[in-house]
């Protein structure tokens, strides 16, 4: 079954990638296209919960490409951080402006200290559009990350590009920082579970499709 996942994140590709691949999807992201000269929509990301935000997506490069295809959109939340100061779905906007990595780093650094120790977690969305009559999409608990420890500092540089948490992430389970985890550890802990569960009857129900 091959789909679009509707990123240009090449990190974010790698790890979706490695995680559905025991169901035999194989997948292709938005940078793919482009490489060919298709132009990419640009989605505005201003809905009210991640969820939202990865329905935006899925739909804007549904109507534009025709392919099967899902988006995923994730917020980021901490334990005893004000309201006002949670990221959510604003992960990388602060105040308007749009991070790099680096900036990102420098941000959540100050964060880490204001309101050590900073235990959080990553809830996402994803939504998928097979075709006109077939859509599915989720945003529960068994899309959430596990906890994890933000530190005011790891190391100055971005070790992980299109992570750049990682490099001040600490696992909880076993102590390390996320940049040193193991790659194959390292995709389970950004492509939860609860995504294997998801595209499990859609790939069922779409190979059922194709013998019919």
């Amino acid at each position: 079954m091959k789909l679009l996942y509707g990123t240009g994140n090449e990190a974010k590709l790698a790890a979706m990638k490695s995680r559905l691949a025991p169901l035999g999807i194989k997948l292709y992201g938005l940078n793919a296209l482009e490489q060919k000269g298709i132009a990419i929509p640009e989605v505005v990301e201003d809905g009210n919960s991640p969820l939202e935000n990865a329905r935006k997506k899925a739909v804007a490069y549904y109507e534009a490409f025709g392919v099967p295809v899902f988006s995923v959109d994730t917020g980021m939340y901490f334990e005893g951080v004000p309201d006002a100061l949670q990221p959510g779905r604003f992960v990388r906007t602060v105040h308007g402006k749009r991070l790099s990595d680096e900036e990102m780093m420098v941000y959540y650094s100050d964060l880490a200290r204001r309101y050590a120790p900073l235990i959080g977690w990553y809830q996402n969305a994803v939504c998928y559009i097979g075709d006109e009559t077939h859509s599915y999409e989720r945003m529960d608990e068994s899309l959430e990350s596990r906890h994890f420890l933000l530190t005011p500092v790891s190391s100055d540089a971005v070790l992980r590009k299109g992570f750049p948490l990682d490099s001040m992430s600490k696992d909880l389970e076993t102590g390390n920082y996320f940049y040193a985890l193991p790659q194959e550890y390292m995709d389970k802990i950004a492509v939860p579970e609860g995504f294997l569960d998801f595209f499990k009857p859609i790939v069922t129900k779409t190979l059922e499709g194709m013998t019919e």
